[in-house]
Parts: C-alpha cells; structure tokens; sequence
C-alpha cells in the first residue's frame, strides 16, 4: 500500500484503512551504555531470546486478526516476564530495597489511556493499566489504590522476592557504596521495557513499563507511564514508547511530539522522532530512545546512546533483533 487514507468517524474516533499487508510491531527493553564486552554471552542470548520472543507473541495475535492494543500487551507481558529488564520481574530496586512500578497502554484509535505508578506486587504491570483504561473513568491510578484496583479485578499478585533478582541486589548496592543519600539520576543504562504495534485495521497501540530508577527515592515516578511523555499512541500519526531518563522525556513531552510534529509539520516518522532524540534531547542532556510506528507500517528506533535493545518485525515478516549502535544483525525470517 502506497499510504493510509484518514477517517474521522462521527463518534470523534479515528481509523485507518489498512490490511494485513502493513502489520507491523516492534519492542525495546532500554538504551543506555551498553557495549559489547559488557555482558557474558549467556546474558546476551537471554535478551536477544527475550526481545525476539516478545516480537513473535505480538506479531502470532496481529496475523490472527487480533488488535494492536492485544498485541503490545502480550509483548510487554513478554518483557516483564524477563527478568534481564528492568520491568516486572527484574526491576530495580528503589532506595529502600523495594520494588515500585509503573506502567501505561494507549489505544491510538480513540486516544483512550490507562497508567499504573508506584505499583507493588501485580505480576504484569501491563494488565493493571490496561485494566485502568477499560475498567475505570480514570486515566491513572498510584500506589495502593492501584494496587487496590488490580486486587478487585483479579489481577494475580506476587511476593517482592519473586520480583527481585541477585543482579538488582548488586547494582543498589553499587549505587549505595558511592553515594547512601543520592538517587542515582545518572545509572548509565535503561532498562525500561515497551511495545508498538500497527494492526489489519490500521488502529495504533503502544504500551510501556518500568521498575523506575535504580535507589529512588520519596515516590519518584519518571516518564513510563505519563501519557505524552513515555507513552503516546494517535492512528492520525504514529504510535511511541520510550526509554531513557525520564526526568527529560517528561520535561518535553517527547512521545506527544514526536506524534504532533508528523500531524502538524508534516514530517516523516523517521524524521520527527530522530529531531527529537538525536537533536532536542541531546541538546537538552537527556539519553535514551524510542520506538515508532506509524499508520504505513514504517517503523523507527532512534536511540542517543551506545545501544538500545530493540526488535521488530515489519510487513514483509521478516525479524530483527539488535542491541548495538554498530550492529546490523541478520535479519530471520519469521515462521
């Protein structure tokens, strides 16, 4: 398809015309500093399993006819379930040696949201914030009355130490010997999870989730589950999920801009999140990354640091899975 003609509905919806032909999805589980030589290789295969897996689970529910909003969910589930990212199982730990999360999805066909932050205990903070859009008036909810929420809706819950991984226990111990009264708002990597997808109809999703930031403290709550800031899906330009420092992808509302500059400006989806990443941010001192994809199926990943873990899987079917900014990974062809 040579593009996607726009409807607006009288309802005030919006939906693209599209087929199976420009399904497309792709996933992230943080930028940062990451160069080679900095893992063992069974933990490069773990997350390179991981990502590639999350990509093959979104994309099964899009070639069955199911929706975007179903896609990024069951990728995101993926990722939480990993315990390499910092989401879910494997979060970080804040400066009490606890686990919060945060999390958020947008439906890019009615502009429909749900958030999660400062959660405690729900296996797949993903569930809770979807159940936020579609169970409650409500576009965020915090803390124990989120956790509240998830409880009476039947959201399974664990205990902390089912979250919390030797490898978290080492990196705020790290954080703590350098500095016991600083929140480390420098941790040179990000491993916030997320998920972009474009489904048959032509409706957008996107959906992200994150322990946070390592040893923070008094209820800190970064970009992940603001809508507009880590999160922003509209079908009328593209759908985005961010990572990196959150303090800045909040302070400039990066994934509502990079969405408002293809509406208003005009520009390509490769272009606006790459002058937001590459130029604004960078000029601004913010580090991290995005993933993209807009109503043609195009997909985009620009990142500002040494790496970004990403994977996607675009029209014509095929994977790819990298983590390097040097990296140009043979690309597998999906089953």
């Amino acid at each position: 398809m040579t593009g996607a003609a726009l409807i607006i509905l009288s309802t005030g919806f919006f939906m693209n015309q599209s087929n199976a032909e420009t399904l497309a999805i792709a996933v992230h589980g943080g930028a940062g500093t990451i160069e080679r030589g900095q893992m063992t290789e069974e933990r490069e295969a773990a997350i390179r399993e991981a990502l590639a897996d999350a990509v093959r689970q979104g994309r099964k529910v899009l070639e069955a006819g199911g929706s975007s909003m179903d896609a990024v969910t069951r990728a995101v589930i993926r990722l939480e379930e990993a315990p390499e990212f910092n989401a879910g199982r494997g979060s970080v730990l804040t400066n009490e040696g606890t686990v919060e999360m945060d999390a958020s999805i947008m439906d890019g066909s009615n502009l429909q949201a749900g958030a999660v932050a400062a959660i405690k205990g729900v296996r797949n903070p993903v569930k809770a914030a979807r159940l936020v859009l579609e169970e409650s008036p409500h576009v965020m909810l915090v803390g124990e009355g989120a956790g509240t929420f998830s409880r009476d809706h039947d959201l399974e819950f664990m205990d902390e130490e089912w979250f919390i991984t030797d490898f978290r226990r080492q990196q705020l111990e790290s954080i703590q010997a350098e500095d016991q009264a600083a929140t480390q708002l420098s941790e040179n990597w990000f491993s916030t999870v997320g998920a972009v997808a474009l489904d048959a109809d032509g409706n957008l999703a996107a959906a992200t989730s994150t322990g946070g930031m390592s040893n923070k403290r008094w209820g800190r709550v970064g970009d992940s589950p603001i809508v507009g800031a880590g999160t922003y899906a509209d079908n009328r330009s593209c759908a985005v999920s961010a990572t990196g420092h959150g303090e800045f992808f909040i302070r400039h509302v990066v994934a509502y801009d990079i969405c408002a500059r293809m509406r208003h400006a005009g520009q390509s989806l490769d272009e606006a999140s790459d002058e937001l990443i590459n130029q604004v941010l960078v000029e601004a001192g913010g580090t991290g990354g995005v993933i993209a994809v807009d109503g043609q199926g195009n997909i985009a990943q620009p990142f500002n640091t040494a790496g970004m873990y990403r994977a996607a899987m675009g029209a014509d079917g095929k994977l790819t899975v990298e983590i390097y900014r040097d990296e140009s990974d043979e690309d597998e062809n999906s089953d």
